[in-house]
């Protein structure tokens, strides 16, 4: 075992994936030389030359459109998006074409390409450097859509999506970059969760917690606050948001009655909306209470020195659990 930060975790799944497969790129605005805003392309393209790792023009629709071009032709790209609000220039790229392939040809061809996002706030950043797409991303059929929330996660998941034949949108949590955590990088993804799992963080038995990304370590440390009042929480990440592990949800919700939705997203038509129907759909005879949502308000995200108001945080989601008791 390893410890590495998330972001060093990213750098060595990708250059696992580069040494696995010549024909895995990486694309992006200064993904090469300065190794990425975050670093997490730092000495790849050193190592594998700028063939394979390209410093693309600030053109996020060409970014993509070119890596659709390459995948037709036989390659595996990955897409670095700088940040998450610089996303929506390749929206058409994304939704008209990436995600639209395959059931375009009737399965005959497929597009073998990772767009990877760093989403969320949390990091003090300006306009269009803190947001959370997801949404619009789980929406849009033929994508796979994840999330990493911790180091050996990232590590195992962008080589599984990388290897995956589907397109996929892998959302990294930019503040939790600089996480450390234990990464086996000898096994490398063998004995992986598979990427389209949900993953149990915390076992518990009065409350099921679901959340992914950057708000999974706070859901683990409100869960841990949560003991010292004698409640039991049980903390699922996610990992897959479309699809989504629904088994793994419901066994939870059926084992604990209560459920609560924590996403750094606006509440309003989030992935919480969604996944609130699944379980009231599918446990509606193992509730004890309506399953309840914690997340961002229904603005644009806020200047850096609100955020702080925005986000969720423990208390919010502590509140959110006591509520789910006055039923």
């Amino acid at each position: 075992m390893t410890t590495l930060t998330l972001s060093k975790a990213l750098n060595a799944g990708l250059r696992k994936a580069l040494e696995n497969d010549p024909k895995v790129l990486i694309m992006g605005e200064d993904v090469g030389k300065l190794g990425g805003v975050f670093r997490v392309t730092d000495g790849l393209q050193k190592d594998f030359g700028e063939a394979r790792v390209i410093d693309t023009p600030l053109a996020e629709s060409g970014i993509v459109g070119t890596a659709i071009g390459l995948a037709l032709r036989g390659y595996r790209p990955v897409c670095e998006i700088q940040f998450d609000g610089f996303v929506y220039p390749a929206a058409d790229q994304i939704i008209s074409q990436l995600a639209k392939m395959r059931y375009r040809s009737r399965g005959h061809v497929s597009l073998p390409i990772v767009i990877r996002i760093p989403f969320g706030g949390g990091i003090g950043a300006v306009e269009h450097h803190s947001e959370s797409p997801e949404v619009i991303f789980a929406h849009t059929a033929g994508l796979r859509v994840v999330a990493c929330a911790d180091a050996a996660d990232a590590f195992a998941m962008i080589q599984q999506s990388i290897s995956s034949d589907d397109p996929v949108i892998f959302f990294e949590p930019k503040r939790r970059y600089w996480d450390k955590g234990e990464v086996d990088t000898v096994a490398g993804v063998s004995r992986a969760l598979p990427f389209d799992r949900a993953k149990t963080v915390l076992d518990g038995t009065d409350v099921t917690l679901l959340t992914y990304g950057p708000t999974v370590r706070t859901g683990l440390e409100s869960a841990l606050a949560a003991r010292q009042a004698g409640r039991s929480i049980e903390v699922l990440d996610l990992r897959s948001l479309s699809p989504l592990d629904v088994d793994t949800i419901c066994a939870s919700v059926r084992k604990t009655g209560r459920c609560v939705v924590v996403h750094e997203a606006p509440v309003y038509a989030g992935l919480g909306a969604e996944i609130a129907a699944r379980v009231t759909e599918q446990c509606f005879y193992h509730l004890e209470a309506p399953v309840l949502r914690v997340g961002g308000f229904a603005t644009p995200y806020p200047p850096s020195r609100l955020e702080d108001h925005y986000l969720p945080d423990l208390d919010r989601i502590l509140d959110a659990v006591d509520r789910t008791f006055g039923y």
